[in-house]
């Protein structure tokens, strides 16, 4: 069935938006979402040792920006299996030229695509629709001791969400703010 994912860099270093091939007849389509073997090349052959589904019920919720420290760090695959949301990937790597700069990009169940997430980087996404779900691949279990996260409206950030914030919990709500002094994450 020939190449059946590719992947497109972003102007982070080490995240891609992954796409899908499909292959339709009469039946309906058939794609790979996953292929240890192609993922390979960009996750320097870490494996997959968890995944989670991810349910947000009305458009405006939003999560994150979460990540894990060492040594939990871990790369994600983030894929919108209904609906479509508004993704979101920081940079928070000491030493990184992009340092606190982030890609946005529309993760939706009809484009097929997914976002890999490297160590380092935070992640967060705002619901678009209703009923929205995610389905993340993690490289590490979680631990909650290595958990870290930034607020969404961290003024370094500047992200500009396409909705109003309607929904966010409490933990994410009070991450501190990054300051102009912060120097990353160590990995």
């Amino acid at each position: 069935m020939g190449q059946q994912l590719t992947a497109a860099k972003t102007k982070l270093n080490g995240v891609y938006c992954i796409t899908s091939e499909r292959f339709s007849d009469e039946r309906g389509f058939f794609s790979r979402w996953f292929c240890a073997e192609t993922l390979k090349l960009f996750m320097g052959g870490a494996v997959i040792r968890q995944i989670n589904h991810s349910v947000n019920l009305l458009q405006g919720v939003t999560r994150g920006l979460h990540f894990q420290h060492s040594p939990a760090a871990e790369y994600k695959l983030v894929r919108c299996i209904r609906g479509k949301v508004f993704d979101v990937v920081v940079d928070l790597r000491h030493g990184s030229p992009t340092l606190c700069q982030h890609v946005s990009i529309e993760l939706e169940a009809e484009s097929n695509n997914m976002l890999l997430i490297p160590p380092g980087c935070a992640h967060g996404f705002q619901a678009l629709e209703d009923d929205s779900q995610l389905l993340y691949l993690h490289t590490a279990d979680y631990q909650p001791q290595y958990e870290g996260g930034c607020r969404v409206d961290d003024p370094v950030l500047k992200i500009n969400w396409p909705l109003p914030i309607t929904l966010l919990s409490e933990r994410d709500a009070n991450f501190p703010l990054l300051g102009h002094s912060f120097d990353g994450i160590m990995l």
